[in-house]
């Protein structure tokens, strides 16, 4: 494989891989769980939920997984366009304000109550967070996007520790109540929070999002540089030690600024980028390096369109259209299966509207 010029394909299984949980693999695998009563199932069932607040499961790595892998992708769209920087600063813009405008119709519905409306989005994070990662990647030295990310990390741990909110009367720094994210969120966000007194996808808590992009965009840098072109093994088991060694990074910072994704806390930050380096390490060893791409087509169809299916469940009724068509096998099923079901159906429906759209080249672009 060459590195510089050839899209890799494991970004596009990779991020169909992180949308196929969205897309109902969550409701699926907890009803798998609650069917069968297999013990790793359910522990796995018991992932597919967020953690209230600090802590970690599974599900808590969907959204800034899909920030890493758009940060991956960009300093091969930076190549493609390196000979035209006012052109690509404008792209970098456009698209960063498009996914804000997104992330607030995906959260409204297109009903426009300006009183009840929330601004702040998973889109929205996305868009600002890697915008301002690619600013930063554009303009800093290779050692320098190092330094900036490593940096933004330790500002916000020192913001939030010397800096806790007491408008509420409690004062842990690390608490929705006493956390300067929940003060800056309550007094600077416009429009409604999603937890009252608290957005997880608020203002100050985009700071660390941004080094969550420039991990992306440092591992695509890497995948592309000239290092080991011609034992492209070795760089998946670089990419396999650089992700252990975050995980640990995470796991020890956790003990003093805990992980907690509603925070998006530095050690957050560590743990999920470790994590989401050694799945894409894993996708791209058995994908870009040893060529068996096959068996990924499923995750490939839905990650080539994946803004599409975000945002398509919210504006189409796919439940009613897989009610209709696997209904009959619902019903026909004994009761622990019917949720499976059901939730299988959601996602067969989702996928063939995906695939007919991978059929007829249509793919959404931001």
């Amino acid at each position: 494989m060459n590195g510089k010029s050839e899209r890799l394909s494991s970004l596009d299984a990779l991020r169909g891989f992180d949308m196929f949980w969205i897309m109902g693999g969550e409701a699926l695998f907890i009803a798998l769980g609650a069917a069968t009563g297999l013990p790793w199932l359910q522990w796995w069932a018991e992932q597919m939920e967020h953690v209230p607040w600090h802590g970690f499961h599974f599900y808590d790595m969907i959204f800034p997984l899909f920030l890493f892998i758009a940060g991956v992708s960009f300093p091969f769209s930076l190549a493609k366009r390196a000979n035209d920087r006012k052109s690509l600063y404008r792209h970098i813009i456009q698209r960063g304000l498009v996914l804000v405008l997104l992330g607030i119709i995906y959260n409204n519905a297109v009903r426009f109550n300006f009183t009840e409306m929330r601004y702040a989005s998973v889109l929205g994070r996305i868009g600002l967070a890697w915008m301002f990662a690619a600013l930063i990647f554009m303009n800093a030295g290779k050692h320098f996007r190092i330094v900036w990310t490593v940096a933004l990390l330790l500002v916000y741990w020192a913001l939030l520790a010397f800096f806790p909110a007491r408008d509420l009367g409690v004062f842990d720094p690390y608490s929705m109540e006493g956390s300067l994210v929940g003060y800056i969120d309550r007094h600077f966000c416009p429009g409604k929070l999603y937890l009252g007194i608290h957005d997880p996808e608020g203002i100050l808590s985009t700071l660390p999002a941004i080094s969550t992009a420039l991990l992306g965009m440092l591992t695509g840098s890497f995948v592309r540089s000239e290092y080991w072109q011609t034992k492209l093994w070795i760089k998946a088991l670089v990419m396999i030690v650089a992700g252990v060694l975050l995980l640990s990074i995470g796991k020890l910072w956790d003990v003093v600024f805990p992980i907690n994704k509603n925070l998006w806390t530095s050690s957050f930050v560590c743990w999920v980028g470790g994590l989401s380096l050694l799945l894409f390490a894993v996708f791209y060893l058995v994908m870009d390096v040893w060529g068996f791409k096959a068996w990924a087509f499923p995750f490939v169809v839905i990650g080539i369109n994946s803004i599409t299916i975000y945002m398509a469940q919210q504006l189409i009724q796919f439940g009613h259209t897989a009610d209709f068509l696997f209904g009959g096998f619902t019903q026909m099923a004994a009761e622990p299966w019917k949720p499976v079901i059901s939730a299988l159906g959601y996602v067969i429906t989702c996928w063939f509207f995906l695939y007919f759209l991978y059929k007829k080249k249509i793919f959404l672009k931001v």
